[in-house]
């Protein structure tokens, strides 16, 4: 009963005359250049994280003779394993760039709203004009 007494009180002090604006909903928030690149960092973080860790088994895989590299060696070829290579590809590129704005924010340039989209954008096209580049080049070796 106490405790009920206390909580009603807090209410009315602190949250029933509260006019604070609510967050907008995702509905209806408007997507900006700067949102969406930090949530695509952050989400390509996780999938470069799980990449280089099957990365490592490859390599292993090498170790342990013939048979166990036929069988990645057969997924690489296959079209789903080439689109998985090309969107790994996308995903390095895509970090990397965007951790090259990240480090001249570092560094204080950059701060500006007229820069920080033209960079952001410029990274996001950049990935893809890298991601094209290393197919061609690799298509050529491989």
């Amino acid at each position: 009963m106490f405790s009920e007494k206390i909580i009603a009180l807090v209410y009315k002090l602190f949250m029933q005359e509260n006019k604070n604006p609510l967050s907008p909903h995702l509905q209806i928030y408007k997507w900006q250049i700067s949102s969406l690149l930090s949530i695509t960092h952050r989400i390509v973080g996780v999938i470069n994280f799980f990449a280089i860790t099957l990365i490592c088994f490859w390599s292993l895989s090498l170790l342990l003779g013939v048979e166990s590299y036929e069988i990645i060696y057969t997924l690489l070829n296959s079209f789903i394993g080439k689109f998985i290579a090309i969107g790994l590809c996308w995903t390095f590129s895509f970090h990397i760039l965007n951790e090259l704005r990240h480090l001249l924010w570092d560094l204080g340039y950059g701060f500006d709203l007229k820069i920080s989209k033209i960079t952001g954008v410029l990274a996001l096209v950049g990935s893809f004009i890298l991601t094209i580049i290393f197919y061609l080049i690799g298509k050529n070796f491989f």
